[in-house]
């Protein structure tokens, strides 16, 4: 464990308060948890996208709701399925591009993951919102 001497606007300081006391914790307690909930964890995550993850906490909100939305194109989508269907007959080309849209499908993935993730340890409240206006 080490030590950190942050400077904290007293805002923030009372939201810590007010949440250690309601789940009987510490202070300390509920901001090492809510640090941690906003580092990404890098298991499984291309290191390539590492910068690109840790950027996204800076993110203001819309921004990140952007990112929730995003979706390979149509034209992606189908060839994906095609190709995946025809997984023990492809042709190497086919083959790498399958590869190329499994992997772009899973970094559009992990950018909505990340994007969740900061968005639900800021506030709940955009998201609730979106499910509740659509």
């Amino acid at each position: 464990m080490m030590t950190v001497t942050l400077n904290l606007p007293d805002s923030l300081v009372q939201h810590a308060d007010n949440a250690a006391q309601m789940l009987h914790c510490e202070r300390e307690d509920v901001l090492a948890s809510t640090l941690e909930g906003m580092m990404p964890q890098w298991d499984n995550v291309p290191m390539e996208m590492h910068n690109e993850l840790l950027r996204m906490t800076w993110l203001d909100d819309r921004e990140l709701m952007m990112i929730t939305q995003q979706k390979m194109s149509a034209e992606e989508q189908t060839c994906l399925a095609k190709l995946s269907t025809h997984n023990g007959t492809l042709t190497s080309k086919d083959q790498q591009h399958l590869q190329f849209l499994r992997n772009h499908y899973g970094e559009i993935m992990l950018r909505k993951a990340r994007a969740y993730a900061v968005l639900s340890v800021r506030s709940g409240k955009l998201l609730l919102e979106k499910y509740h206006t659509t």
